[in-house]
């Protein structure tokens, strides 16, 4: 047992040996023990997930034009100051703007920062770090336009402004009572000032710096305008987490880190040296909360359906007159129309409407300035939503109406024609009548779904149902309650008209 326990052939080590050995177990085990130390705090946690939005998102973050693969923007390198300061990795995740708060909640990411603004509604959702930029907002107008240089000289003369959804700068134009166009991104606003679609527009200083400051054709006027505060959004339940960020924050203010980001970008001014000095922002976040109520939000909303009903029915009556002509071409047996009605059938069904949308409001006014036909080329919101959808549903009206007249058995023509009808009358008389009665349905059915498509002209500003519920919702932070009242709304539209169609399709049906 004795040769077992020593290992076989094992030889009797030197004394000395030994003490140098136990050296150099006690060494290696220092150096394993103090290798953790040597690295940053924190290393050993999941990276921090931060959202924003780099759309359109200058100078915040946005997608560096020699690496597109790449964010840049003062709040990327807030983000990688912070990231540096917590000896832990801050990893960018994209999200939509306007939901960030909801994504948030979801837990998508651990933390939003995109100029999200301090408010009483939002605070009541989200523990707010101490403020990290003191923004105010600034009035932009045309570099030719002397009519004007406050917003209340704007709203004497009735000019419409531009600005962005859920905003500080939107919440002062409805105090202020100034019509206003709302926008879902920043350049959009500067682009349809510059065509002159708007009077005016209201933004964040940051933004307006770098999209207008430069432009020759716009010029800032009025003094600033509603100081407020950019704070980064966490869950109440992350308290631990949101202070770090918080004394984070306070240490690279402390140490000129955050001014030197922000003089690099041209964002430094004399209210940031008081940044970290001031408890105005605490303020803002013991402000009482707003009163939501159904007598609020309502009448808001039936102003969006009443938007809602006359796109759609100008649109559909738009579709259903050019589609029957579009189906008669393609029925003429001449090639010529047919091969006409084909290409647009075509085109406009293999096109998103959305594409469609943004061609007809922002492509078409380029084109006219560059060929001197900006007074016909340069549409309204309005007429271009109706236009947009109208030609793209006449695609699959004619469709409807060729399936339709194609049901009807020739006979009904040979018939006609032996009682010395012409073709037109007979279609007109015979033809088309009976048609009828196959056509109803897939059109109402076509009439319904273009009722929900309407949403999408809010990328072109109009603010239509489902829009004024975003808004709305964004605001309160009362998605569910509003979302229902909303959802209600468009069942009140919609369910009529499939009542309406069978109706018509029961009593027109008989005798076929």
């Amino acid at each position: 047992m004795a040769k077992s326990e020593k290992g076989p052939g094992l030889k009797k080590s030197h004394p000395i040996t030994g003490v140098l050995l136990a050296v150099a177990g006690l060494l290696a085990c220092a150096e394993r023990t103090a290798a953790p130390a040597a690295e940053p705090p924190g290393n050993d946690l999941p990276p921090l997930r931060w959202a924003a939005d780099a759309e359109g998102g200058a100078p915040y973050i946005f997608k560096d034009p020699d690496k597109p693969e790449t964010n840049i923007g003062f709040e990327v390198e807030i983000a990688e100051a912070l990231a540096a300061d917590l000896g832990r990795r801050i990893e960018f995740v994209q999200y939509q703007f306007g939901s960030l708060v909801p994504g948030l909640q979801r837990r998508d990411f651990d933390f939003a920062m995109n100029g999200v603004e301090i408010t009483p509604d939002r605070a009541r959702v989200v523990r707010f770090s101490h403020p990290y930029y003191v923004y105010t907002l600034q009035l932009v107008v045309r570099a030719d336009d002397s009519r004007f240089e406050t917003i209340e000289q704007c709203r004497a003369i009735g000019g419409t402004v531009g600005t962005l959804e859920d905003t500080a700068a939107e919440r002062l134009l409805d105090e202020q009572q100034v019509r206003k166009r709302i926008y879902d991104s920043q350049i959009e606003p500067y682009s349809d000032l510059e065509y002159g679609r708007l009077d005016a527009v209201l933004l964040d200083l940051p933004i307006a710096l770098y999209y207008a400051r430069q432009n020759p054709k716009l010029k800032f006027v009025g003094p600033p305008l509603a100081r407020g505060y950019y704070a980064i959004a966490f869950r109440p339940e992350d308290e631990t987490l949101a202070q770090q960020v918080d004394a984070a924050l306070h240490r690279i203010a402390a140490d000129g880190r955050l001014r030197q980001i922000y003089e690099a970008w041209g964002l430094w001014d004399d209210k940031q040296a008081t940044l970290f000095d001031v408890d105005r922002a605490d303020e803002i976040l013991r402000q009482a909360e707003g009163r939501w109520t159904v007598a609020d939000y309502l009448p808001l909303l039936l102003r969006g359906s009443w938007v809602t009903i006359q796109l759609a029915v100008l649109s559909m009556l738009l579709a259903v007159l050019l589609g029957l002509p579009i189906a008669l071409m393609r029925l003429s047996g001449l090639w010529p129309l047919q091969t006409i009605a084909t290409v647009y059938v075509e085109f406009f069904r293999g096109i998103p409407v959305l594409l469609l949308l943004f061609f007809l409001y922002y492509g078409l006014p380029v084109i006219g300035a560059r060929y001197g036909l900006e007074s016909w080329l340069n549409l309204s919101a309005y007429l271009a939503a109706v236009l947009g959808f109208g030609l793209n549903y006449a695609a699959y009206e004619s469709e409807i109406y060729r399936a339709g007249i194609g049901s009807i058995p020739v006979g009904q023509w040979e018939a006609a024609a032996s009682l010395g009808m012409s073709r037109p009358l007979t279609f007109r008389r015979i033809i088309l009548p009976q048609a009828i009665r196959v056509i109803l349905p897939p059109m109402t059915n076509d009439f319904i779904a273009l009722f929900k498509d309407t949403s999408l002209v809010s990328v072109i500003a109009l603010v239509e149902l489902t829009k004024q519920y975003q808004i709305l919702a964004k605001s309160s932070m009362r998605y569910l309650e509003i979302g229902l009242a909303t959802a209600l709304l468009y069942l009140v539209m919609s369910v009529p008209l499939g009542h309406l169609a069978r109706y018509l399709e029961k009593r027109w049906g008989k005798g076929i």
